[in-house]
């Protein structure tokens, strides 16, 4: 039986997944043309199993080689003698049938360490292996960025760069594809400062990238009809599908882990495929640790600049201005943290990553004793029928202002305010409930409205 996967890449024979044909597809166009790319996106989103559908694609018609640069020790980047030997190893383990036993036997005679070899060298192999196959050979390397930080990966790549502009001339790869987290573009700030002349074009050939790995709400229910036909819940496709993609924005693994959730971790009596479903889920994502949120954390907090921007973004409802040569503000939008907006704006990439920002926000407000001592102990008169009575919250909210802070009309900040508010809030739904934000804009008036779940 098939299941939601959350972990490594995702197998259509075993895994409920969106279908991915049509990015592939777009991405196999890419390579017949003979482009060098990245597909440069942030983690957990789909690159891995979209270069394994890849791959499987281009079998048939292409050499491929496939490379994961994460199962490369780090001691192999120290030298170029050492990357060399370790790359020849590594190929050389293909199946038999991929390599030419000329080839093959170069790869071993370099990987011997009996004397010092060079990147060129290497090179060479590739540029007979080439020759052999037509030129219809294919380079992926997986995890790029586990070797961002090392000179000899800025050699790999001048090589690379060098025999593309040469391939004319002599045989060399179809089309290059180097798959990670970090834009490889984005080297010059992570390699020495005495590099600056390797730094400054080592992967300038590469094209844009352009295709769009998040899911939309079509895909994500062509994947529930599937998990139906199985299962026969008689969940309402539709809605769920726009409620995952509306919490989410379609990043991949937070797609599949809603969805796992209300599949694995739910009981029939919390009713997994409904709107019920959906807010415990919900609720659940946002209490658990997993290294997305990690990360989210740690590059947030890491950015003392963004943090305040963030912080006063989600509590007070200001705006953040698009600004496309801050470095901080582009590695967030890199790490899939941050998203532009039609308006030269930017902002927090989906609804779950907002609310977990929120929480930790409030979670270090200077106004938590203020709230604390304006919330009501008894949590159960704010509820009927199992709803928030929000206007019954606005009035002791307000009775409670004045009792702690003294008159509404002249003490009454509105960015403190909103804050204060919140808090208060949290504190009332808290066990009960999940609070999230959701900033509209109408007009020339900045509006913040509270979802409640």
């Amino acid at each position: 039986m098939k299941r939601f996967n959350t972990s490594a890449y995702c197998n259509p024979s075993i895994h409920y997944m969106v279908d991915i044909s049509e990015r592939v597809n777009q991405t196999r166009q890419m390579i017949d043309r003979g482009d060098y790319f990245i597909i440069n996106r942030p983690r957990q989103y789909g690159k891995t199993t979209i270069l394994s559908a890849l791959r499987e694609s281009l079998v048939n018609e292409y050499t491929v080689l496939y490379l994961d640069f994460q199962l490369i020790s780090s001691t192999s980047f120290q030298s170029e003698d050492l990357f060399v030997r370790t790359m020849c190893r590594r190929i050389s383990r293909m199946p038999k049938e991929t390599i030419p036993t000329e080839i093959n036997r170069q790869l071993k005679e370099l990987a011997k360490d009996v004397k010092t070899v060079l990147m060129d060298e290497l090179f060479d192999i590739f540029s007979d292996w080439a020759g052999m196959v037509n030129g219809r050979m294919v380079l992926i390397i997986d995890e790029v960025d586990s070797a961002s930080n090392y000179d000899v990966f800025l050699d790999f790549l001048s090589q690379l760069r060098g025999r593309y502009i040469e391939r004319k001339y002599a045989p060399t790869f179809q089309s290059v594809i180097l798959a990670g987290v970090t834009d490889i573009r984005y080297l010059k700030s992570r390699i020495r400062d005495d590099q600056d002349s390797k730094v400054n074009s080592p992967w300038n050939i590469a094209v844009p990238f352009n295709i769009d790995m998040s899911f939309n709400s079509v895909e994500i229910a062509g994947m529930l009809e599937e998990f139906e036909q199985d299962h026969h819940t008689g969940m309402d496709i539709p809605f769920i599908s726009q409620q995952i993609y509306d919490y989410t924005s379609g990043y991949p693994y937070l797609v599949s882990r809603l969805c796992q959730i209300m599949d694995e971790e739910l009981t029939k009596a919390q009713q997994p495929w409904s709107r019920k479903g959906m807010d415990e889920a919900v609720k659940r994502i946002l209490k658990e640790t997993n290294p997305l949120f990690d990360s989210l954390i740690a590059k947030v907090t890491n950015n003392p600049e963004i943090f305040d921007i963030l912080e006063q973004s989600l509590l007070r409802g200001d705006k953040m201005l698009y600004m496309p040569d801050n470095e901080k503000q582009k590695q967030l939008m890199m790490y899939g943290f941050l998203k532009e907006k039609y308006d030269n704006t930017v902002a927090v990439a989906n609804r779950i990553f907002e609310t977990r920002l929120y929480n930790k926000f409030l979670g270090e407000s200077r106004f938590q004793k203020t709230a604390s001592s304006m919330a009501e102990l008894n949590r159960n008169i704010f509820t009927k029928d199992g709803f928030l009575d929000v206007p019954l919250v606005l009035d002791r909210f307000a009775k409670a202002y004045e009792d702690v802070i003294g008159n509404v009309e002249k003490k009454f900040n509105e960015r403190d305010g909103r804050e204060l508010f919140l808090l208060y809030l949290k504190l009332i739904i808290n066990g009960m409930g999940t609070t999230i934000l959701k900033r509209k804009q109408e007009t020339r008036q900045r509006r913040m409205s509270l979802l409640t779940t």
